[in-house]
């Protein structure tokens, strides 16, 4: 019973982060140099294995 209350939790803390970095990666593509730095910063603490793109 508790397995699939935590597996439930799982998939949505992954739903989540996924909608997130989707957000974050297409505010990069829009930003500046500086503020660049920052959302790639911010996407591999969220995701550290995520590719972020060159541009």
């Amino acid at each position: 019973m508790g397995y699939r209350v935590r597996r439930r939790h799982e998939l949505l803390r992954r739903r989540h982060r996924r909608e997130k970095i989707k957000k974050l990666k297409k505010k990069l593509a829009a930003a500046a140099k500086a503020e660049r730095e920052k959302l790639i910063a911010k996407i591999h603490r969220i995701s550290p294995f995520e590719p972020v793109p060159e541009k």
